[in-house]
């Protein structure tokens, strides 16, 4: 069993800021640094934009035509909170869970997307966060396996 280990860019005696927006994600299991009582990272939309923005242009099974999505590599937001593990259980609001395996978001740079061609996603557009894989890039990709993994209206990650 593969087992990726992540290092966080913040040393262990440093914390993570709190969030001053609303919370859009929150992260829990295997991790690192927390920002709320010692067990899960809370982010707002500026916390994770400032990991670092990364953007991709695809066509997905959910949406017309070719949309350029923004946001950051889940593999950052893995390193950036210290994770440890091999599998991302993400949840969206309507409690719909997929396992994500690691190797997903180090093979593909997977993208927790918040932007669609430039515009913040709402609830009705898929957001707050869109799982967003490399369809165009990757064909093998546009698989039903895939697809049950771009989980949309994304709450948290947990890590095991």
């Amino acid at each position: 069993m593969f087992t990726a280990v992540f290092f966080s860019t913040l040393t262990l005696a440093e914390s993570m800021v709190k969030p001053t927006e609303a919370i859009v994600l929150t992260m829990t299991g295997n991790i690192a640094l927390t920002n709320n009582g010692g067990e899960k990272a809370e982010f707002d939309l500026p916390m994770l934009e400032s990991i670092g923005l990364s953007e991709r242009a695809t066509k997905t099974p959910w949406t017309d035509g070719l949309s350029v999505f923004s946001g950051v590599l889940i593999k950052d937001l893995l390193n950036y909170v210290g994770a440890q593990g091999s599998i991302l259980k993400i949840t969206a609001l309507n409690d719909y869970t997929a396992n994500i395996p690691i190797e997903d978001v180090e093979k593909y740079n997977v993208i927790l997307a918040f932007r669609q061609n430039g515009k913040v996603l709402r609830i009705r557009d898929k957001g707050p966060l869109f799982v967003v894989y490399p369809f165009d890039e990757f064909p093998e990709l546009n698989s039903e396996v895939i697809h049950n993994r771009s989980v949309w209206q994304v709450k948290s990650i947990e890590i095991e």
